[in-house]
């Protein structure tokens, strides 16, 4: 692992933007963090930390990252698919399409899916052999429940071709067109009470923000940009909140009326825009930090299992508290002063057993390798990091197989539908035929599985063509 870390360091070439690779690692890691400090387990149930302790929700503008990575993705994005486009032979058409959605799916659904398959394994285990109550059957159902931002994101994935050309020929008119149309979703649902429509924002809320991505990608964030951005985002949110019908965390709260985040609203991508230009305030700093070969190889080291780190930390903290209390360790009321004392040995142990989780199941995460290192797309020195923010390792070339385009799509579709499925019924209940309402469709977690399952074959047979 130290000597692959060390050749895809050196290997960098001089015109990557290490500050993305930086941003992507960090607003992952915060994500882990606050769901470990967030959780507030007892021996009867699971609560929220936030809603124990109301005074502590202005931590959201901080930890509530997830716009970050976003914004990241857009720039990611952007760059990939150009990088494909530019090697296209003549008349490969959507092809090229199916390639980019291969190359892009295969760093989230490799590990994904060994992750929801071990899953599943477990928890059938679990039910037939009588247990799936208490502390296993709270496991069992909220696992899964990260899984909507890998749903989000294959969304974003999918869509990123025609925004890309929208950004293409409108710049900052393809963002204010998908920012206009959040305000009118939430205009409609809170002014008008219109039903349901509150649910469109989850595209155009979280594509706003990757199309952020394209105009950072095109050096549209530069000069005054990012202050006039994060004034104006943190302005517009604490109006928001302050005197429109919005609550003041950016997660989720138990029991609320209004969640910033299920579905997205716009105080929700007012936050996004301060973030985004806060992180670009400090990209001068940070990127004289990235210099230094010690602390650039931290980073890459991170990249390589920072999906699966984010896949599986949920599990290490149940793990530790599952320990706890088989060892009758008392756990204090949430927000009490002992339990205070007992978080940063609880941090300590899931990070360790989080560790341990990265090394059995990290080889998923890395991409195909190519037949041939020096194929068409693929570049000479195996392993070297592109400028899209991949590892060269598995880039693919662009197929010639009929329909792929469509058949490409198809399969995002089921991926995008499973996993968000799954990432809502859990698999508490597995054998009792659980379900959960997606889109209005009951679906059950095995559903849900052969959807994702599904998608992701197709993706494979569209984007795996020879020339």
């Amino acid at each position: 692992m130290g000597s692959r870390v060390r050749e895809l360091a050196g290997a960098t070439p001089a015109t990557r933007d290490r500050y993305v690779d930086l941003l992507r690692v960090a607003s992952l890691g915060a994500v882990v963090l606050g769901h470990w400090l967030m959780a507030a387990v007892t021996p009867d149930g699971v609560g929220n930390l936030l809603a124990v302790v109301p005074a502590l929700q202005p931590l959201t503008w901080l930890l509530q990252v997830m716009p970050v990575f976003f914004f990241v993705g857009g720039f990611s994005h952007a760059l990939s698919y150009r990088s494909l486009l530019r090697k296209r032979p003549e008349g490969a058409g959507s092809s090229v399409y199916s390639a980019f959605l291969r190359a892009r799916l295969q760093r989230l659904l490799r590990p994904t899916m060994v992750f929801v398959l071990v899953w599943g394994a477990a928890a059938l285990l679990v039910q037939l052999l009588g247990g799936g109550g208490g502390l296993t059957g709270v496991t069992l159902r909220m696992v899964t429940q990260p899984l909507w931002f890998i749903g989000i994101y294959l969304a974003m994935v999918a869509f990123t071709p025609p925004l890309l050309r929208l950004h293409e020929r409108y710049g900052w008119g393809a963002f204010a067109g998908l920012a206009g149309a959040a305000v009118t979703v939430d205009v409609l649902r809170f002014a008008a009470g219109v039903p349901y429509v509150e649910f469109l924002n989850f595209a155009f809320v979280w594509l706003a923000v990757h199309q952020l991505g394209f105009l950072r990608a095109d050096g549209h964030l530069r000069l005054r940009r990012p202050a006039l951005l994060a004034g104006g985002g943190l302005i517009a949110a604490t109006a928001l909140v302050a005197f429109g019908p919005y609550p003041l965390s950016m997660v989720g709260m138990p029991g609320e009326k209004v969640s910033n985040m299920a579905p997205p609203t716009l105080a929700l991508l007012a936050h996004g825009l301060w973030l985004v230009g806060a992180v670009e305030l400090l990209r001068a700093p940070a990127a004289r930090l990235l210099e230094r070969p010690r602390v650039w190889r931290t980073v890459v080291a991170a990249n390589g299992v920072a999906m699966t780190a984010f896949l599986w930390h949920l599990t290490a903290m149940f793990g530790v508290y599952g320990a706890l209390l088989a060892l009758d360790v008392t756990l204090p009321e949430p927000a009490s002063a002992a339990w205070w004392v007992q978080v940063p040995p609880r941090l300590a142990l899931a990070a360790a057993l989080t560790a341990a989780l990265v090394a059995a199941f990290r080889t998923f995460e890395r991409p195909a390798a190519p037949a041939e290192p020096g194929s068409p797309g693929v570049p000479g020195r195996r392993g070297a990091l592109d400028s899209a923010g991949e590892s060269g390792v598995g880039r693919p070339t662009v197929p010639r197989v009929p329909g792929a385009g469509p058949l490409a799509a198809l399969g995002a579709t089921l991926c995008l539908l499973g996993v968000l499925g799954l990432s809502m019924v859990g698999f508490g209940g597995l054998l009792d035929g659980r379900t959960a309402l997606l889109i209005a469709i009951p679906v059950s977690a095995p559903a849900a599985v052969a959807m994702t399952l599904g998608g992701w074959l197709l993706v494979e047979r569209a984007g795996r063509g020879t020339r």
